[in-house]
């Protein structure tokens, strides 16, 4: 792997010398300075004087401040010598054959423009848009050496707990790369190295999925757009309860119709988990009180090779090919004690139960885009296909070990193995096109198509008389099909004046056409699901200044069962409590309303969201106690919830040395699960809230702390115990600016941990989940002539 990655950026490097130098017996040739240095980097644009539109030739300055163009043909030429910066150069250039020098040209200054870049660079921290917000992942620094998932933790109104769960609005929402479904559902296969932006949209138009009840997670990979050769390097290295590394090295290279980029990133890092579980099983006498601990040994690997190229033969025309590669590795050697007693509290049984997972991961995707731009900046047109392909493979060797109340061994080891092995291909074509019909009115209409193919084979084994022997009452194969065909149409208006608009609505219907089809190997579960259905949803937004607005909202939206809902093998890595999916799931249907208001200051900003959300047929996962003792956890159609809560976000800059960003979402929901049981918990209220703390101590260094809390989460059979940690994060820039070194402490005080507490009419039972979140990592980056050193090392907070 180290191999092709060296021959790839040797590669890369061998064509950027291509189109970075000139040949020998230039035809037109200068050296550009400032008037003190030379300047690299700088683009020379040769146009013909007829028709300025069409470039004859086109290079960038050396080291030496040097540029050379060959092949030109005679005539005469316009010559535009220009970066940015600097006040740009034109000169006419009549070209009869014979070689010609311009010598040493003097770039003037643009103080005017150099100001603008200036500002353009501070990288706002949160971008507010009409559909949600933008978290700039430049802004965090708490997170250097993790993945998107630690990045989520630092975002508003996300609440990330300590197992990786992520929820907006306390659902799970659709999560996209770079606007795309992938077969990448999880978040830490994703460096938060990698990571340009997140985009965070509560409040979906017709235009998105219907699929995202609670909104969309949208992650921008990072790609450079400057002119000229450009890279960057971050190398990371620290420690937890054990060791963990990471590095990143993106490469770039721009001319006036292409861009190319090449990016590679990796983290490896050893992790280690204690699990507590506490159950009593009321109406049996044998199996009645539960107790069990389990110890987590991990070892993980993460890599991600990403490469694109852009072409733009004109100013309308944009073609764009993306490729990633994401390979995962996880070793996990987990020991569980378990410890059975009886309504007496005597000795039942006691065993050790040792399992020895290994996983690899691998997912390749491909995309291919298109976009369109006309005179009315209005219109456009996009259109790309993509295709995702993920291999998973988990094999797991366990042995269990019986023990009598004098824990001594009864008989010989139980031995099993199982293996996992699934095949996705997650494929999308998109066609979306907006079209001014007045001066104030836009229509947008579009088509997406997804298409899912899903297999899964699960087999386990148990040892017996020396040879491994298929279990077929546990082993099992699941194929999965769908296929979303969607269009939408969508009308987007505002009255008064264009530049300040009174009112802005927007209407929009999304219908969907949804079959999809399972089965297991002997047909045992088998579902089949086609239907249409339609989504409308409106806006209506009132600007009463031009800092200041209220929005009403309504859409309906779907929740589809995932791929982990619905697939039937039960994992029994811990026979007591095994897991699996539910293949009878019926969708739920929900309706949404919200109620926005924002407001900006100099300083301040402010924006409260109140929202409704009315669900039928919920998903929720249900925990069934079996006649054996065994407690069966499923994800069943509960009933109808009802959730309505206030989301607010506040962000202050009080002093120049310091900006504060202060989220809080709060929800209460009703639950009506009698359909299953009548011992569900039926109202609940929960809160979550965060805060950001950013200083600028001196120049070129600053400080960040983040602060999370998330109340205890009602489920249907109880609640998710509360989670609070602290992150911090310190950046120091070093010499001119192109290098910067980092510190990061997760988890400062080691307080971040997960689990739950049921407890219904059959059983009771607790658990807690504690890993080694505190860590301290050590980072360095270095860039060169780059937008990267923007990406990577920018050192200006802007809350807004």
């Amino acid at each position: 792997m180290k191999k092709m990655i060296q021959n790839i950026l040797l590669f890369t490097l061998f064509l950027v010398s291509q189109f970075s130098f000139g040949q020998q017996n230039p035809s037109l040739d200068g050296t550009i300075t400032d008037g003190k240095l030379p300047v690299e980097f700088a683009d020379v644009i040769l146009k013909n004087a007829a028709d300025s539109t069409k470039i004859a030739n086109y290079t960038i300055t050396d080291a030496s401040g040097h540029f050379s163009l060959e092949n030109i043909t005679a005539g005469k030429y316009l010559l535009e010598l220009k970066l940015i910066g600097y006040k740009t150069d034109s000169r006419t250039i009549n070209f009869t054959g014979s070689p010609i020098s311009v010598g040493t040209v003097v770039l003037k200054n643009d103080t005017n423009l150099l100001n603008a870049v200036v500002v353009n660079s501070q990288k706002k921290q949160i971008q507010k848009t009409d559909e949600g917000l933008i978290f700039n992942a430049v802004s965090n620094i708490t997170q250097a050496g993790g993945t998107a998932t630690d990045m989520l933790k630092s975002i508003p109104t996300v609440a990330v707990d300590a197992e990786g769960g992520i929820t907006l609005r306390g659902k799970s929402p659709m999560i996209l790369i770079n606007g795309k479904n992938s077969a990448i559902t999880n978040m830490d296969q994703i460096a938060a190295s990698s990571i340009e932006s997140i985009e965070i949209i509560s409040n979906p138009t017709a235009k998105y999925d219907a699929n995202a009840e609670s909104g969309i997670i949208n992650i921008k990979l990072k790609k450079n757009n400057q002119s000229g050769l450009n890279g960057a390097v971050v190398l990371g290295t620290g420690f937890g309860a054990k060791g963990r590394i990471n590095s990143s090295v993106l490469l770039n290279h721009k001319t006036e119709k292409w861009n190319f980029g090449l990016g590679y990133d990796n983290r490896f890092a050893g992790r280690t988990k204690k699990i507590k579980a506490d159950r009593t099983n009321y109406f049996i006498d044998d199996e009645h009180y539960i107790h069990q601990n389990r110890n987590d040994e991990r070892k993980e690997g993460l890599q991600n090779l990403k490469f694109n190229v852009d072409f733009t033969p004109n100013e309308r025309n944009t073609f764009s090919f993306e490729a990633l590669g994401n390979f995962e590795t996880q070793d996990n050697d987990e020991t569980l004690y378990t410890g059975v007693n009886t309504s007496s509290n005597q000795f039942f049984s006691d065993n050790r139960r040792h399992s020895l997972e290994l996983e690899r991961s691998k997912v390749g995707e491909l995309a291919f885009t298109y976009d369109r731009k006309f005179s009315d900046d209005r219109k456009s047109l996009s259109g790309s296909i993509t295709s995702s392909f993920g291999k998973h493979k988990e094999n797991t060797d366990i042995d269990t070990y019986n023990y009598d109340q004098y824990h001594q061994q009864i008989g010989d080891a139980f031995l099993q193995r199982t293996h996992n092995y699934e095949n996705e291909n997650i494929s999308n074509a998109i066609v979306n096109y907006t079209l001014p019909v007045s001066e104030k009115a836009i229509v947008e209409t579009g088509y997406k198509g997804t298409f899912r193919f899903f297999n899964s084979d699960f087999e386990s084994a148990d040892f017996e008389n020396g040879n491994y022997v298929i279990n077929p009452l546990a082993s099992n194969s699941f194929k999965f099909n769908e296929q979303i065909n969607a269009v939408y149409g969508m009308l987007n208006s505002f009255t008064g004046d264009k530049e300040n608009p009174k009112w802005k609505y927007n209407l929009g219907l999304r219908a969907e056409n949804v079959s999809n089809t399972g089965a297991t190997k002997n047909n045992s579960d088998r579902f089949s699901n086609n239907y249409l259905k339609l989504f409308p949803a409106a806006s209506l937004q009132l600007n009463l200044k031009q800092d200041e607005f209220v929005k009403l909202g309504y859409s309906k939206r779907i929740n589809r069962p995932d791929l982990d809902d619905l697939n039937p093998f039960i994992d029994i890595t811990d026979a007591l409590n095994p897991h699996g999916g539910n293949p009878y799931l019926k969708p739920e249907i929900v309706h949404i309303g919200e109620l926005s208001y924002n407001k900006t200051w100099t300083n301040y900003s402010f924006s409260a969201n109140a929202f409704y959300r009315n669900a039928k047929d919920a998903i929720r996962q249900y925990a069934e106690l079996q006649d054996n003792g065994v407690v069966l956890l499923q994800p069943r159609n509960i009933g109808n919830t009802v959730t309505y809560g206030l989301e607010t976000i506040f962000s202050l800059k009080p002093f120049s040395f310091y900006d504060a960003n202060i989220s809080i979402t709060a929800f209460h929901q009703h639950i009506d699960a009698s359909n299953l049981t009548e011992d569900t918990v039926s109202d609940a209220f929960n809160w979550y809230g965060k805060m950001i703390n950013n200083f600028v101590p001196w120049k070129g260094g600053k400080l960040q702390l983040i602060g999370n809390y998330n109340s205890a989460l009602a489920t249907a059979q109880g609640e998710r115990i509360p989670i609070y940690n602290i992150d911090m994060g310190f950046q120091q820039k070093l010499g001119k600016g192109n290098a910067c070194l980092g510190l990061v402490v997760t988890d400062v005080f080691n307080t971040l941990e997960s689990g739950y507490k049921n407890n219904t009419l059959l059983f009771s039972n607790t658990r807690i989940n504690k890993s080694d979140t505190r860590a301290v990592m050590l980072t360095f980056a270095y860039t060169f002539k780059s937008d990267f050193k923007e990406k990577l090392l920018e050192n200006q907070f802007s809350t807004e």
